[in-house]
């Protein structure tokens, strides 16, 4: 990722990025009070934890976006040009969490490469798993640019939330080394830093992205609501 938070000044700009709500990184007070607001609601309504859905729904209302019934590549909400991928992940240390797995699909190398024993030849297949990653961030980025993934961490008791944001770019597969764990499940291990970057499991076809969580992640906090009663609810 460039140190960068936005593209240069070009004269041609335009054609490549498209103006965003907000700049990376800088999510305004008034997105995160509304995220608040709609986390409220369905506590008040009953709710006791969020999907993926929920998040992209809300993200979708804050935003006054369209959350699609199924991703476009990885895009999973949209505002005119711009897409994200919306993850939401428990920590029971939300505040001082360093990082996070994100749960990113499936990716088959047997389907998509014909690979059919994964474990024959590890690297090709950790090689594979990426291709297939990149191939889902090609499309996305075929309809919209920028692209980010935006990670939502709760807590157990829905009280403590952080929020922080990514630009999505394509993984150079030979950058990787692959290793397989006791369990069978193959870790991709950057060749320079060392760092355990992506799990992947044979069953299921699973891909893992492991993240940092950026110290200017936003932090905020709610107060949960009562529970609406059903009786009230029903008469209104």
């Amino acid at each position: 990722m460039s140190e960068f938070s936005s593209y240069p000044k070009l004269r041609d700009i335009r054609k490549l990025y498209c103006a965003t709500p907000y700049e990376l990184s800088h999510i305004p007070d008034d997105v995160i009070r509304n995220i608040g607001r709609h986390l409220i609601y369905l506590l008040h309504t009953g709710r006791t934890d969020v999907s993926g859905d929920d998040w992209g729904d809300i993200f979708a209302k804050v935003l006054n976006g369209t959350h699609f019934a199924s991703p476009v590549g990885i895009a999973d909400v949209a505002v005119g040009k711009s897409a994200w991928s919306l993850k939401t992940v428990k920590s029971s240390n939300v505040f001082g969490t360093k990082s996070v797995r994100l749960i990113s699909g499936r990716c088959s190398p047997d389907y998509s490469f014909g690979i059919s024993n994964p474990h024959e030849d590890i690297q090709r297949t950790g090689q594979a798993v990426l291709a297939v990653w990149n191939a889902r961030i090609d499309i996305a980025y075929e309809s919209y640019n920028p692209v980010r993934v935006n990670v939502l961490i709760r807590s157990d008791d829905m009280t403590k939330f952080r929020i922080f944001e990514e630009h999505i770019e394509r993984y150079r597969t030979t950058d990787y080394e692959w290793k397989e764990n006791r369990n069978g499940n193959l870790e991709g291990y950057h060749k320079v830093r060392g760092t355990k970057c992506f799990t992947w499991q044979p069953h299921g076809a699973q891909f893992t992205i492991h993240t940092d969580v950026p110290d200017d992640a936003r932090k905020f906090r709610i107060r949960k609501p009562p529970v609406a009663p059903i009786d009230e609810v029903l008469k209104m």
